[in-house]
């Protein structure tokens, strides 16, 4: 049901407003369906595991008085608070996932998406997301911005995640939809694409909602016109669905990330501006 959803809002978009024309049906389109179907499973059952240990650990770490009072707190300042530290989480996962090599094994299948749609956000290693996961969801537990005593999923980590998801799809569509010094406050395709770019500068704009997180770790991009004129991963990865959730577990770890923040291109190689206008 959120699947059809997700297609009905996205795909007459990307019809009309492409970054770059392409079919709805590319060439990977089902292996990426069959990680969005994969991606709803296997992480929440590999979460559980790390999380109960977090939440033994913590019982012992954190005074309980400390979460009772977090949790007295308004449940909108919950979710702001919750949705920044998770968003620093998320980025630093991010980021770690292109700077170490063996959890680029895992990741760089994310980046292997030579064409840039909506469905490309599920395409990841369910160990890359639950390692992503993990990173963000952490501190919420030591802040007591989320509760893992509760019976059931704290609502406030409930609305980060459907936040976190619901953004995914938009900042990964193939929209060319501009939103000018907004770009600055929430991030947009215009912002992701460029750290899915195969051509121009790299490992840049980590951050998966709010694009202050790449500003204060150096690692933002702003590109105001310009689009990216290629995609896909510097590694060699499988093509077949089997291989790419095999091959990252198997020796050797050969796996070498992009060196950082290494532009290779000359000048005016590797951009494109939407609707055809030269790059400026």
């Amino acid at each position: 049901m959120w699947l059809a959803i997700v297609m009905v809002v996205f795909v007459p978009l990307e019809r009309f407003f492409a970054v770059q024309p392409q079919r709805v049906f590319r060439k990977s389109f089902l292996p990426d369906l069959a990680y969005y179907f994969l991606n709803n499973l296997f992480p929440k059952l590999l979460l559980i595991p790390p999380i109960a240990v977090v939440a033994w650990l913590l019982h012992f770490l954190i005074p309980g008085e400390f979460h009772a009072r977090v949790a007295g707190l308004p449940a909108w300042i919950r979710f702001v608070g919750a949705l920044m530290v998770a968003e620093i989480g998320f980025y630093w996962g991010h980021r770690w996932s292109h700077e170490i090599p063996f959890l680029w094994r895992f990741h760089s299948i994310h980046h292997s998406a030579e064409e840039m749609d909506w469905l490309v956000s599920t395409r990841g290693h369910p160990v890359d997301v639950v390692f992503t996961r993990l990173c963000g969801f952490v501190p919420l537990y030591v802040l007591g911005l989320s509760q893992t005593a509760a019976r059931s999923i704290d609502p406030v980590l409930l609305l980060v995640i459907f936040t976190g998801v619901l953004w995914g799809f938009f900042i990964h569509s193939n929209l060319k939809w501009r939103f000018g010094p907004l770009e600055w406050v929430v991030s947009t395709p215009g912002f992701h694409h460029w750290h899915h770019t195969y051509s121009g500068p790299i490992n840049k704009n980590y951050a998966p909602l709010l694009p202050f997180v790449d500003v204060l770790f150096g690692t933002h991009l702003w590109q105001s016109r310009r689009w990216p004129e290629r995609y896909g991963a510097m590694s060699e990865v499988p093509s077949s669905l089997a291989e790419q959730l095999l091959d990252p577990l198997l020796p050797p770890y050969h796996s070498v990330p992009p060196v950082p923040s290494q532009p290779r291109m000359g000048a005016g190689e590797g951009l494109a501006t939407a609707g055809g206008e030269p790059p400026r």
